[in-house]
């Protein structure tokens, strides 16, 4: 039996709204006819931009069908990521260019972006070469967090404009929940009045901020073990980005009760695009796209929906 590629997605005639997806872009409408061809014995290829919670139940749900070949690729950036299924390939590809080229090589039928919602360049990175290439891509990415009644959040666009507002405020006890690779745009508010704690799944190669201690811990996280280390901690202000989810939400619901402050880093935007918020959506979406039925799917994709 072989592998007939269609694009029938929510805006097409005839099917009604069932996932949460935005309308397709005039480059995705002329890729009903242009997926690229496949062979009888060769399934389709999908290569999934990973590095997510999401990403990891989207490739084992979608590998567990066993009529689409799922290529996961990692940043590398963490020495703890989990194991998936599929096939997988670690580093960048080299910018724009490079992603192109291997989306031709690798005979690529459709892309899933699931990168972290603070991965700016790679999803301008696969938004360009998807459309160089004509394939169809998705951008899979969890609700931000909302402030809720009691939160005392203020929101700022980038990590430099944080540094200023730590710089200029009243805070003496900081908590930081950024990862490890960008502490370097809080080190204008190391000035020695502040002691520092920051949080991240691997040892930062550099720790430019003074004095600190480091903890190293991967969630999900507790209402109540964030509580303890706020309490234990004097915390007085909570440094996060809007990743969203539910792994490291604990932390806001923490602050919220204990009256300390959050600031909060804005998402970066995303290109224009077909887009889901849900596993469930993504996983709509990759049928859709094929034309495969919904009977392959293996229930464990709903876990956390």
């Amino acid at each position: 039996m072989g592998f007939a590629p269609r694009l029938q997605l929510r805006d097409s005639p005839g099917l009604s709204p069932v996932f949460p997806v935005t309308a397709l872009d005039a480059t995705s409408l002329a890729l009903r006819h242009s997926i690229h061809a496949t062979t009888v014995t060769d399934p389709p290829r999908l290569l999934l931009l990973g590095g997510t919670s999401e990403a990891g139940r989207l490739a084992e749900a979608l590998c567990a069908r066993g009529d689409l070949v799922v290529v996961t690729s990692l940043a590398g950036r963490t020495a703890s990521a989990a194991a998936l299924p599929g096939q997988h390939r670690t580093g960048g590809f080299g910018g724009t260019e490079g992603l192109a080229a291997y989306l031709r090589a690798e005979r690529i039928s459709a892309l899933v972006d699931a990168t972290h919602p603070f991965a700016a360049r790679m999803r301008w990175h696969a938004y360009e070469a998807c459309n160089r290439t004509g394939v169809p891509r998705l951008r899979l990415e969890r609700p931000p967090w909302q402030a809720q009644p009691g939160d005392r959040w203020t929101v700022v666009a980038t990590l430099a404009a944080g540094a200023t507002v730590i710089g200029s405020g009243p805070f003496r006890r900081v908590f930081v929940t950024i990862g490890r690779g960008e502490l370097a745009a809080l080190a204008p508010a190391s000035d020695g009045r502040r002691r520092w704690l920051v949080r991240c799944l691997d040892p930062p190669e550099r720790l430019p901020l003074h004095p600190a201690e480091v903890v190293l811990d991967r969630g999900p996280f507790s209402v109540d073990g964030e509580t303890a280390l706020l309490v234990r901690h004097r915390i007085d202000l909570v440094v996060t980005k809007n990743s969203g989810g539910d792994a490291t939400a604990a932390k806001l619901e923490a602050a919220r009760n204990l009256g300390v402050a959050v600031l909060v880093i804005d998402r970066p935007p995303s290109p224009e695009g077909p887009s889901a918020t849900t596993v469930a959506g993504a996983l709509e979406w990759v049928r859709a796209s094929f034309g495969l039925s919904a009977q392959g799917d293996a229930s464990s994709w709903r876990r956390g929906e």
